[in-house]
């Protein structure tokens, strides 16, 4: 196709081609365009769509050369681009290998800086290692080692020690000196009590032995006991031991104890009391205890031993399946040790009083049983103490007392709780 040209209007009409911008528009004056096949293109069309086709193809052309220039200007920037990215790249490069060289050298294995380094400070052969090795070399006096061997070998070394000196009881000074003399001191004391004190059992049991008590036998020793006893708390005291009771033939039971009706709120309530002067092994005494419970209508049992024959662990009184058992010493008896006794038996035979649907207190009487079997146990303990360690007789001894006493006292308030309010 033959290339458009753009022509002039003839001279004659004294008129040439010319664009002019106004505003944001083009004005296209006297253009003519010599193309024969896009005359013929616009000559097909009708008259009044030829303006508007010209000015629609002016348009498509226009854009079409913006189009060119824009991708132009695209090409060139991608093309700077990429010359940028290739420098880049191999400034990239050379600093990685610059920066793998300065790595090799500081830290590579063997020859870098650091390595090195710490091989002179921390290795087999560093300076560290001969830091410690000179420090705490036994060898040499000066060390760490020895040195601490010159000042604890002053303390613990040898009788020439500070420490044997101080731990010397022969050494006058010695705190052990002081503690030796206050031991033998003491020990002196307690011969001299325990010798008083066998030389006035002795004298009693002679003055005794020459006394109307003489012929008197155990039962009638505990029946006096009892009897203060019953009078002081209002119970009622019999000794039964030659009549027969509720089982048939059976004379069980020494003594039956009937407590108060003020303290039982109206209730019958017994104590059975045994004697016994005689070894009686722990299976048979449960059994007696048991059957003279029954045959005098018995809440609880007592039975009272004398010293020689007592089962061992009970001195002076032990609760044991539900019954309380007594020592007492028919030539030196304890008033105090046989009331403790009774006292328990009475408040465990109170306790029983809930079964009977009597109003009583079951907590207080359970915390005041509580109470007695902790002191019970702690006396176990002491005399224990007591038959392992003879030279603690006096300190024993004293705390069986206050221990006697906690027991009493825990009894008079559990007596207290069971009062008709």
């Amino acid at each position: 196709m033959e290339t458009a040209r753009l022509v002039q209007l003839p001279s004659a009409a004294s008129r040439q081609a010319s664009v002019r911008l106004e505003a944001d528009r083009l004005v296209v004056e006297h253009l003519v365009l010599d193309d024969p096949a896009l005359a013929a293109f616009v000559a097909d069309r009708p008259v009044e769509e030829r303006a508007a086709l010209i000015e629609r193809a002016l348009r498509v052309g226009l854009t079409a050369i913006q189009s060119v220039g824009v991708t132009v200007n695209v090409d060139a920037v991608r093309a700077e681009f990429q010359g940028l990215l290739r420098q880049t790249e191999a400034a990239n490069e050379r600093a990685a290998v610059a920066l793998d060289g300065v790595l090799r050298q500081n830290f590579a294995d063997g020859d870098g800086r650091l390595p090195r380094t710490l091989e002179r400070f921390l290795g087999d052969k560093g300076q560290l290692r001969g830091f410690v090795d000179e420090l705490f070399d036994e060898g040499k006096r000066d060390s760490a080692i020895g040195r601490m061997k010159v000042l604890l070998g002053a303390y613990f070394d040898g009788d020439a020690s500070r420490l044997a000196q101080l731990l010397d009881p022969t050494r006058l000074g010695s705190p052990m000196h002081q503690f030796r003399i206050e031991m033998t001191d003491g020990f002196a004391r307690l011969n001299e009590r325990l010798a008083g004190l066998e030389a006035a059992g002795a004298a009693r049991a002679s003055e005794r032995a020459r006394s109307t008590a003489k012929g008197a036998d155990f039962e009638s020793v505990v029946e006096a006991m009892l009897g203060d006893l019953a009078r002081g708390s209002g119970d009622l005291l019999e000794r039964i031991g030659t009549e027969t009771g509720a089982l048939i033939g059976s004379k069980k039971g020494d003594f039956v104890l009937t407590l108060n009706a003020e303290a039982t709120a109206g209730s019958e309530l017994r104590v059975v009391v045994e004697c016994k002067d005689r070894y009686v092994s722990g299976r048979a005494m449960r059994d007696e205890l048991r059957g003279a419970k029954t045959n005098r209508d018995a809440a609880v049992a007592l039975v009272v031993f004398t010293a020689a024959h007592a089962p061992a662990g009970i001195a002076p009184f032990d609760v044991r399946a539900g019954d309380v058992y007594c020592v007492v010493d028919p030539l030196a008896p304890d008033q105090a040790t046989l009331e403790a006794a009774v006292r328990l038996a009475r408040l465990l035979a109170m306790q029983t009083l809930r079964d009977h649907d009597v109003e009583v207190d079951a907590a207080a009487v359970a915390e005041a049983l509580k109470g007695v079997r902790e002191q019970l146990e702690t006396l176990r303990a002491l005399k224990l103490t007591l038959t392992s360690i003879g030279t603690s007789a006096k300190e024993v001894y004293a705390g069986l007392d206050r221990l006697r006493d906690g027991i009493l006292a825990r009894l008079t308030e559990a007596e207290t709780e069971l009062r008709p309010k």
